[in-house]
Protein backbone atom coordinates (compact mmCIF):
# COMPACT_ATOMS: atom_id res chain seq x y z
CA UNK A 1 0.00 0.00 0.00
CA UNK A 2 1.57 2.99 -1.11
CA UNK A 3 0.94 6.88 0.30
CA UNK A 4 1.71 9.63 0.89
CA UNK A 5 1.68 12.25 4.15
CA UNK A 6 1.42 15.38 4.98
CA UNK A 7 2.44 17.06 8.38
CA UNK A 8 3.33 20.42 9.96
CA UNK A 9 0.50 22.57 8.73
CA UNK A 10 -1.08 25.25 11.16
CA UNK A 11 -2.00 28.61 12.28
CA UNK A 12 0.43 31.19 12.10
CA UNK A 13 0.34 35.17 12.08
CA UNK A 14 1.71 37.32 9.14
CA UNK A 15 5.82 36.94 8.80
CA UNK A 16 6.07 34.03 10.33
CA UNK A 17 7.38 30.66 8.90
CA UNK A 18 6.07 27.04 8.92
CA UNK A 19 7.85 23.92 7.31
CA UNK A 20 5.59 20.77 5.86
CA UNK A 21 6.92 17.62 5.36
CA UNK A 22 5.41 14.86 3.07
CA UNK A 23 6.60 11.07 3.72
CA UNK A 24 6.24 8.70 1.55
CA UNK A 25 5.89 5.10 2.29
CA UNK A 26 4.79 1.41 0.60
CA UNK A 27 6.09 -1.11 -1.78
CA UNK A 28 8.29 2.27 -4.10
CA UNK A 29 11.17 1.36 -6.56
CA UNK A 30 11.48 5.09 -7.22
CA UNK A 31 10.41 8.25 -7.14
CA UNK A 32 10.69 10.77 -9.88
CA UNK A 33 9.92 14.64 -9.22
CA UNK A 34 8.15 16.05 -6.38
CA UNK A 35 5.56 18.89 -6.18
CA UNK A 36 3.96 20.63 -3.40
CA UNK A 37 0.25 22.17 -4.43
CA UNK A 38 -2.12 24.15 -3.01
CA UNK A 39 -5.85 25.12 -3.07
CA UNK A 40 -7.31 28.29 -0.77
CA UNK A 41 -10.76 28.59 0.08
CA UNK A 42 -12.78 29.25 -3.45
CA UNK A 43 -9.60 29.17 -5.99
CA UNK A 44 -8.52 26.28 -8.03
CA UNK A 45 -5.80 24.31 -6.91
CA UNK A 46 -2.41 25.75 -8.20
CA UNK A 47 0.94 24.25 -8.44
CA UNK A 48 3.34 25.82 -5.83
CA UNK A 49 7.13 24.21 -6.57
CA UNK A 50 8.35 21.28 -7.93
CA UNK A 51 11.74 19.82 -7.17
CA UNK A 52 12.95 17.05 -9.83
CA UNK A 53 15.03 13.53 -8.82
CA UNK A 54 18.55 15.55 -9.37
CA UNK A 55 17.25 18.16 -7.15
CA UNK A 56 16.35 21.07 -9.38
CA UNK A 57 13.31 23.60 -8.34
CA UNK A 58 10.92 25.64 -9.89
CA UNK A 59 8.64 27.84 -7.97
CA UNK A 60 5.26 29.91 -8.27
CA UNK A 61 6.34 33.38 -9.18
CA UNK A 62 3.80 33.95 -5.44
CA UNK A 63 6.02 32.18 -3.71
CA UNK A 64 9.08 32.71 -4.96
CA UNK A 65 11.80 34.35 -2.68
CA UNK A 66 10.24 32.71 0.26
CA UNK A 67 9.16 28.73 -0.22
CA UNK A 68 12.22 26.48 -0.14
CA UNK A 69 11.38 22.75 -1.72
CA UNK A 70 13.74 20.13 -0.35
CA UNK A 71 13.60 16.36 -0.71
CA UNK A 72 15.45 14.02 1.06
CA UNK A 73 15.91 10.61 -1.04
CA UNK A 74 17.00 8.44 1.75
CA UNK A 75 14.14 8.99 4.05
CA UNK A 76 11.53 9.43 0.57
CA UNK A 77 10.70 12.74 2.21
CA UNK A 78 9.84 16.16 0.36
CA UNK A 79 9.58 19.76 2.21
CA UNK A 80 8.59 22.83 2.11
CA UNK A 81 9.84 25.56 4.19
CA UNK A 82 7.64 28.67 4.16
CA UNK A 83 9.14 32.26 4.86
CA UNK A 84 7.40 35.65 4.84
CA UNK A 85 4.00 33.95 5.12
CA UNK A 86 1.08 35.73 4.44
CA UNK A 87 -2.73 35.70 4.57
CA UNK A 88 -3.33 34.87 1.15
CA UNK A 89 -0.85 31.93 1.27
CA UNK A 90 -3.54 30.35 3.22
CA UNK A 91 -4.59 26.97 1.49
CA UNK A 92 -4.85 23.28 2.39
CA UNK A 93 -1.60 21.89 0.94
CA UNK A 94 -0.50 19.30 -0.96
CA UNK A 95 2.40 16.59 -1.84
CA UNK A 96 2.25 15.04 -4.88
CA UNK A 97 4.62 12.69 -6.19
CA UNK A 98 5.77 10.54 -9.64
CA UNK A 99 6.09 7.20 -7.98
CA UNK A 100 7.53 3.95 -9.18
CA UNK A 101 5.84 0.58 -7.43
CA UNK A 102 7.92 -2.48 -7.20
CA UNK A 103 6.95 -4.85 -10.26
CA UNK A 104 4.94 -1.88 -12.36
CA UNK A 105 6.64 -0.50 -15.01
CA UNK A 106 5.43 3.24 -15.14
CA UNK A 107 5.99 6.14 -12.93
CA UNK A 108 1.66 7.30 -11.44
CA UNK A 109 0.95 10.11 -9.85
CA UNK A 110 0.37 9.98 -6.33
CA UNK A 111 -1.54 12.23 -3.57
CA UNK A 112 -1.95 12.97 0.10
CA UNK A 113 -4.75 14.08 1.69
CA UNK A 114 -3.37 18.11 2.41
CA UNK A 115 -2.59 19.68 5.82
CA UNK A 116 -3.97 23.17 6.53
CA UNK A 117 -2.14 26.32 6.62
CA UNK A 118 -3.82 29.64 8.41
CA UNK A 119 -2.30 32.73 8.02
CA UNK A 120 -3.11 35.26 10.54
CA UNK A 121 -2.87 39.03 9.76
Amino acid sequence: QVQLVESGGGLVQAGGSLRLSCAASGNIFSINAMRWFRQGPGKQRELVATITSVRSTNYADSVKGRFTIARDNAKMMVYLQMNSLKPEDTAVYYCNADLKIWRYSDYEEYWGQGTQVTVSS
